[in-house]
């Protein structure tokens, strides 16, 4: 059975969040959340929250033991970009780009 937790609306590029979560995808969630406390970017804090809520979806809702789970999936996706200007010199505009991002996390539970 998989477990599946969705953060969306991240205030984050979706390039900066896929470095960490490359760093989680097949490993255990112990060891995932591991790594992720030891990571020092806002993207590893943004992928912990998705983390623990996927685990307390699989506890709550499947019944499932946490020490058996482990991280099948970690996607980012990109989301609606916030489109913003600042002037510039002679009146014109230049473009500000916020990007935003959808982390989703899929969890199943291991055969060993």
């Amino acid at each position: 059975m998989e477990i599946l937790s969705i953060y969306k609306g991240a205030r984050l590029s979706a390039f900066k969040c896929r470095e960490v979560t490359r760093e989680i995808q097949g490993l255990s969630v112990s060891h995932a959340l591991d790594i992720l406390t030891h990571t020092p970017r806002k993207a590893a804090r943004l992928v912990e929250k998705t983390l623990k809520s996927a685990i307390a979806n699989a506890e709550h809702n499947a019944n499932m033991r946490a020490e058996k789970l482990v991280v099948k999936e970690a996607v980012v996706g990109e989301g609606p970009t916030l489109k913003r200007f600042q002037p510039k010199a002679r009146g014109s505009a230049g473009p500000i780009r916020k990007r935003t991002s959808h982390i989703r996390i899929i969890l199943v539970e291991s055969s060993k």
